[in-house]
């Protein structure tokens, strides 16, 4: 791909897919630790990261991977709702004293994940595919399960000694906006929590299953929830499996953990079935949710034929959902991004200043309006924008490349090359840290 593109503004499709995916920080891991105590077991496991250590990992990146899912939800009811839940299941916990917190995110896709100091989020897809609370807590024990038996950090220790000296994890994340153009739409290494779930054994994740249903009953929930859980996953994993993300893609085993949850609600909790289960509050608590149903449907549609390159198909779906829902956050990021790889830049900037409006403070619009603004020859608007996401969301290096792109074409070569030469030291070394190089050997900055 001739990079020269960039600034006579003659920017291809797959240059806006490479450069339109919101992109995470590649990460350096701190000093692998040793031994711990099980958590679980009370046995003595080789572990690759110390508690405090999975605490750092998770307040650096989590805000990142929530920003690439358009962030939490604008209801703060039925955030507090999820997040008031998993405090609760947290007390019945092996590790009480973690700084649990949980969020739904404006994702569509079918899944849920834990960073390895707590923090959670549910996707507003698979909330909407779940009829109690009882369901939401099976959901949110078993990401509490990975947290406790520190599964992360078992996965560092078993990488540690597969290969000695590893001192970074590259993770992927939890998921691409254009899965099936995964290269082109993801700019940096990411870390994410499908990275984190992706890496996790057959064996974790029956643990993680097996923990979940004993913190949910502990608190009181009837265990039909984690069977119930089990079967709608299953059935999605069926009938759309390209919504269905990290908590069986890795390992296609759901009838395996279904006929598991059965067995165990059955011979180890068969006592607590009898409990009603909680629909009425969750449907209540999920009202304003699943008004937007329709929308979101749409919009699933319309990520799935971006996956396949049918742009056009894609627009009308994003078109529809935007007629449901106008000012959905979401939905106009998406179809801004839809505009933009067809090259409509001017509209798809105008979505992206929606998206802006709509949820001022969330990252990703304003990162995508810093892409938009480069296409239509504004590099002091886009570098505006970028700086704006800087400060929202530190930390990530493609925005350091961003802004070199934005400086040379301002003729500003100096900032250019301190902006290149940075992205380089962040470790990046994929095209764009190759591009940046030559640029400084052809400006005389290196030899």
């Amino acid at each position: 791909m001739s990079h020269d593109r960039f600034f006579r503004r003659e920017m291809s499709r797959r240059d806006f897919l490479w450069l339109s995916g919101i992109a995470g920080a590649a990460v350096t891991l701190p000093q692998l630790s040793g031994c711990a105590t099980d958590p679980i077991t009370g046995q003595q496991v080789l572990v690759g990261l110390s508690e405090q250590d999975e605490i750092g990992i998770d307040h650096k990146h989590s805000p990142q991977q929530f920003s690439s899912d358009y962030g939490a939800v604008q209801d703060a009811e039925l955030n507090r709702y999820v997040n008031d839940l998993e405090l609760s299941l947290a007390k019945h916990t092996h590790r009480p004293d973690v700084p649990y917190s949980a969020r739904v995110v404006n994702a569509n896709y079918i899944n849920a994940y834990t960073f390895p100091g707590g923090s959670m989020a549910c996707t507003r897809g698979i909330m909407l595919d779940m009829d109690s609370e009882d369901e939401l807590a099976a959901l949110l024990g078993h990401e509490t399960g990975h947290v406790n038996a520190r599964h992360s950090a078992k996965q560092a220790g078993r990488t540690m000694m597969a290969q000695v000296g590893a001192t970074a994890v590259n993770v992927a994340v939890a998921m691409s906006d254009y899965r099936g153009a995964a290269p082109l739409a993801n700019i940096a290494t990411q870390v994410g929590a499908s990275a984190l779930l992706a890496g996790y054994s057959r064996a974790d994740e029956r643990q993680a299953d097996a923990l979940g249903m004993e913190y949910m009953t502990r608190a009181g929930y009837n265990p039909d929830g984690m069977v119930n859980l089990m079967d709608m996953l299953r059935s999605q994993h069926k009938e759309k499996p390209s919504l269905l993300q990290t908590m069986f893609s890795s390992h296609p085993m759901s009838d395996e953990r279904y006929a598991t949850a059965e067995r165990e609600a059955l011979d180890t909790y068969g006592s607590l079935r009898n409990k009603k289960l909680s629909r009425e509050r969750y449907m209540d608590h999920t009202a304003g949710l699943r008004k937007l149903a329709p929308a979101i449907k749409s919009q699933q549609e319309g990520e799935s034929l971006m996956a396949k390159k049918s742009l056009d198909d894609a627009e009308t779906r994003f078109a529809q959902s935007l007629k449901v829902a106008p000012d959905d956050y979401c939905g106009n990021v998406l179809m801004g991004k839809c505009l933009l790889a067809q090259k409509q830049y001017a509209d798809a900037d105008r979505h992206f200043a929606r998206a802006a409006e709509v949820y001022p403070g969330e990252g990703q619009a304003m990162y995508q309006r810093g892409v938009s603004k480069l296409a239509l020859g504004r590099a002091p608007e886009a570098l505006a924008a970028f700086n704006a996401y800087d400060r929202v969301l530190p930390g990530n290096p493609t925005t350091l490349f961003l802004k070199g792109v934005a400086y040379e074409t301002m003729q500003d070569k100096r900032a250019a090359s301190q902006h290149y030469a940075a992205y380089i030291r962040s470790g990046s070394k994929d095209a764009q840290a190759k591009f940046a190089y030559q640029r400084l050997q052809a400006w005389g900055v290196v030899k």
